[in-house]
């Protein structure tokens, strides 16, 4: 008497455990597409950005601060004078964006 009800339930249950596995699916979908890609194209942007890096480039860092790059070095690190005379040494990763791509200097 206790057995039918069992084995209806245990027969049932392989397509409702694979059915409540597709709003997770779709979930995970949804968030790849609006967050994820998005935010992997952004920082491939800047990759590039900071690669193509080359003094007398006038930049923002992520401070807010406006200069114009001196000295490009290949450890990671930028000179950028910020004023005439004052010359600080950044990361380049902190370089926020581009503002007027310059000619180099030829000396």
């Amino acid at each position: 008497m206790f057995v039918t009800p069992a084995h209806a339930q245990d027969a049932a249950g392989g397509v409702g455990a694979f059915a409540s596995f597709i709003p997770l699916i779709l979930i995970f979908a949804i968030m790849w597409f609006l967050l994820i890609r998005p935010q992997q194209k952004k920082l491939k942007e800047h990759r590039a950005m900071v690669e193509a890096l080359r003094r007398g480039d006038q930049v923002v860092t992520q401070g807010g601060v406006v200069g114009k790059v001196t000295k490009v070095k290949e450890d990671g690190e930028a000179e950028v004078e910020i004023a005439d005379g004052v010359r600080v040494r950044v990361l380049k990763h902190t370089i926020a964006s581009v503002i007027n791509k310059g000619e180099p200097a030829n000396d």
